[in-house]
């Protein structure tokens, strides 16, 4: 007797965060992924912080960014900024949402700068403490994508702490970086700030865990990553629209930040990828 296929479901709903939290959190993104081959996704280095709670079953992250981090099977967990990749193995099925937060959000949320968090992947209790059981317990509860985004809204405005920011200049620095897509040199944004190139990065690294040359290579790789998977792009146009020395430049660049060559990724990564833009919004 034939043995019966699973039919393939690809679920991305993305929503947007109420006015009070969009300073600290970028986007959610709700995905739920059935019936593909099992196998190693890639979570790739991003501007943001990652947040995710899971319900189909524990995100199984195989390796971490930072490779003397064990392992880990976690529910809800919070990721920080990384130049690495995290292997997470799946058995062809992923169910949870996503979050993008923000440097700011990091401060605001879990009471830290962002660099505490650098290249780790910590429990959701380490960051959120008592809050995150009434979370987890609201979202499985819920039925439909913008019932959950708005749980989310209710326990994250509540968990926003008075915080510090950075000093403007670091702000700045962030902001000329992301504005040029990675592509500005580190000794034009430490003059635009007025701070030395030394001063910039030393400040830098102490508030973000990296410093701006690694956050600009950052940057450059997730518009790269973006106009990669764009029908009819070729790796040479990437990396001259991207501002690569040249398709060799790009592709050594991807195999330090995504472990493998751009066109590797695209033979090798068969789920849909929970990153993108183009995620349609949910409806109330």
């Amino acid at each position: 007797m034939a043995q019966r296929i699973a039919e393939r479901i690809s679920e991305q709903v993305g929503g947007r965060p109420r006015p009070p939290l969009r300073p600290y959190v970028d986007d959610y993104i709700g995905y739920r992924l059935a019936g593909f081959e099992p196998g190693v996704h890639a979570g790739l280095p991003s501007r943001k912080l990652t947040f995710i709670v899971s319900f189909g079953a524990p995100v199984d992250i195989v390796a971490m960014p930072d490779p003397t981090q064990r392992p880990a099977r976690l529910w809800s967990l919070v990721g920080g900024l990384h130049t690495a990749p995290a292997m997470i193995r799946h058995e062809g099925n992923q169910h949870g949402v996503q979050l993008g937060i923000t440097p700011l959000g990091a401060r605001a949320l879990f009471g830290m700068p962002p660099a505490e968090l650098a290249s780790s992947v910590v429990t959701m209790d380490d960051v959120l403490g008592p809050v995150t059981t009434e979370l987890v317990d609201r979202l499985a509860g819920a039925t439909h994508w913008h019932e959950r985004f708005t749980v989310l809204d209710d326990v994250l405005e509540r968990a926003i702490a008075p915080a510090p920011d950075p000093s403007p200049e670091l702000l700045r620095a962030w902001d000329q970086l992301a504005r040029s897509g990675g592509t500005i040199g580190v000794e034009s944004v430490a003059r635009d700030v007025g701070w030395s190139r030394r001063h910039l990065s030393q400040r830098f690294r102490v508030e973000f865990g990296h410093g701006p040359k690694a956050i600009a290579r950052v940057m450059r790789f997730e518009r790269a990553r973006s106009k990669l998977v764009t029908p009819g792009m070729t790796v040479a146009r990437v990396a001259a629209e991207c501002g690569y020395a040249d398709q060799a430049h790009l592709a050594r660049e991807w195999r330090e930040l995504a472990g493998q060559s751009p066109t590797a990724w695209l033979a090798n990564e068969h789920l849909p990828f929970v990153q993108d833009e183009a995620v349609p919004l949910a409806s109330g």
